[in-house]
């Protein structure tokens, strides 16, 4: 097996053990969850490509739901005690109230890196940002009471202690990954005591790394930024409404919620999910869900869990799927154009038409990135491009 994992946070590190029943067994145990809309379709195209992959880790899978009525405290209790047992978790997007989440939704920081995929263009093209949010208080602490009739409450947390502990982790990520820059986003012109705290915190963490370069944004500016120039961002840092609001807008720049891969730690788990947290819910059922944005994320947890041959094939046969539409694209036009060019329009030959299909059809592409391509096209596509060196 490959060791075990120490994780930095904050000024913690934590090493997840090693666990001599998993090396018996040859496979480190996963925690799955499937969690409504298109996640369990998701997760199949996980398990089929760490299947044909020969990936050494076992899914434990739990099922947990309130859309399909398998929520309950029973259900969360087993859950629980599954990531706690296994301390790594892939999870989909769950339709379950707060009252059930509990320490489920308790994972103390969530990172999105939102990256350009070769041969898959977009309003902006080479892009490189990493998103960091704190995902425990908030306007998200779920503290509202009407305290009137007609007037609701809603209270907004913001604490030192997490404040100190977000900013750290993004300037020791931004130093562990060689980035530049780290923009600390708050609305402390309108929230002085709240964000101004965050903001306090940030400022204070950014003085003892004076190799990384630090700003501030208001967050209402920092939209419109990323919008118009999403090149000058390197890591950006943020409260919880905040990131939840970003990691959105940041997915749709390089291609929507079906292509960003996500993870989010705490100083007992790992979680990895999709960036934007999309249920899809119309496409359930109908083969047609991008299964990029899982895939993405199942390498990040086998990188995580030093798996870095598994994980390394699967991002790059996932990239090499996309990538490789950029040349046929190319080769429809350099093999078409000379006789469209001939030919008057009403000479257009059924003969070109079947080449344009045939080449049409190898295009990989699900629906939101403009293709045709299923779910399963897509899956067996990155099967397809696995082991490119013959095993």
């Amino acid at each position: 097996m490959e060791g075990s994992r120490n994780i930095s946070y904050g000024s913690r590190r934590f090493t997840e053990p090693e666990a001599q029943d998993v090396r018996v067994e040859g496979a480190f145990p996963v925690t799955m969850l499937p969690g409504d809309g298109v996640g369990p379709e998701l997760m199949h195209a996980v398990k089929e490509v760490f299947k044909a992959a020969a990936v050494p880790v076992e899914f434990k899978e739990h099922h947990l739901s309130e859309v399909q009525n398998m929520a309950s405290e029973e259900k969360l209790e087993q859950v629980l005690s599954s990531m706690k047992e296994n301390k790594v978790a892939i999870i989909g997007k769950i339709y379950t109230p707060m009252e059930y989440k509990g320490e489920l939704a308790s994972y103390d920081m969530q990172l999105i890196h939102v990256k350009s995929l070769p041969g898959y263009k977009t309003r902006h093209n080479n892009l490189d940002l990493v998103i960091i949010r704190e995902q425990t208080e908030g306007e998200y602490s779920s503290l509202e009471h009407e305290s009137a009739k007609g007037v609701i409450e809603c209270l907004k947390i913001v604490t030192r202690t997490k404040s100190q502990r977000i900013a750290k982790f993004a300037f020791d990520y931004a130093t562990k990954k060689g980035r530049s820059k780290v923009t600390a986003v708050h609305k402390a012109n309108i929230m002085k005591l709240g964000d101004g705290l965050f903001l306090q915190c940030c400022e204070e963490v950014a003085e003892l790394y004076p190799k990384i370069k630090f700003e501030t944004m208001i967050i209402d500016n920092c939209c419109m930024q990323l919008v118009q120039n999403p090149y000058q961002f390197d890591v950006l840092v943020m409260p919880n409404l905040y990131g939840n609001i970003i990691d959105n807008l940041a997915a749709g720049l390089v291609g929507g919620a079906g292509v960003v891969p996500g993870e989010s730690y705490s100083a007992e788990y790992a979680v990895f999910e999709t960036g934007a947290r999309h249920p899809f819910a119309q496409a359930v059922g109908r083969n047609i869900a991008n299964p990029t944005a899982m895939l993405l994320s199942a390498s990040n947890m086998l990188r995580h869990l030093n798996l870095e041959y598994h994980s390394s094939m699967i991002a790059d046969a996932v990239k090499k799927v996309i990538k490789v539409g950029k040349f046929h694209l190319l080769f429809l036009f350099l093999f078409l154009a000379p006789s469209f060019a001939l030919l008057g329009p009403s000479d257009y030959r059924p003969c070109s038409f079947v080449h344009l299909w045939s080449l049409q059809a190898r295009l990989v592409r699900t629906r939101d990135m403009g293709g045709y391509s299923t779910t399963t096209d897509f899956i067996k596509s990155v099967i397809g491009h696995l082991h490119p060196h013959g095993g």
